[in-house]
């Protein structure tokens, strides 16, 4: 039978280092992209075991994301980043990114009336 203990994260001192030096990583990441972008906002989802996923906005519309390996080092990334946070994307939050001609053609383009696949 497979052991299922489950270890709380961030009782051993190497993890608690290691997760400071990922939300700084991720925190680096994420300054960079809002320095490219005139700004960013962000949203933090859950995605299971890989853990959540930090979804940017910049100011110019264009977007992109980050994966952290749990949401409390997700959070804690975009706190150290200092841009605003929403809790879902909708509403005015979606409405700011913008998307080109591959997005719609790999993701909606034959809904829409883009390049069939055939």
């Amino acid at each position: 039978m497979a052991d299922t203990k489950q270890v709380d994260e961030g009782t051993d001192p190497k993890q608690l280092a290691r997760a400071e030096r990922r939300a700084t990583t991720l925190a680096r990441q994420i300054s960079a992209f809002s320095k490219a972008h005139g700004g960013a906002e962000g949203q933090v989802a859950y995605i299971g075991e890989r853990g959540a996923r930090i979804v940017l906005v910049g100011a110019d519309g264009g977007w992109g994301d980050l994966v952290a390996p749990s949401r409390a080092i997700a959070e804690q990334a975009v706190e150290k980043a200092g841009i605003t946070v929403h809790e879902a994307f909708d509403g005015d939050f979606a409405a700011k990114v913008r998307t080109g001609p591959y997005e719609w053609t790999r993701m909606a383009g034959i809904q829409v009336g883009g390049p069939s696949n055939g």
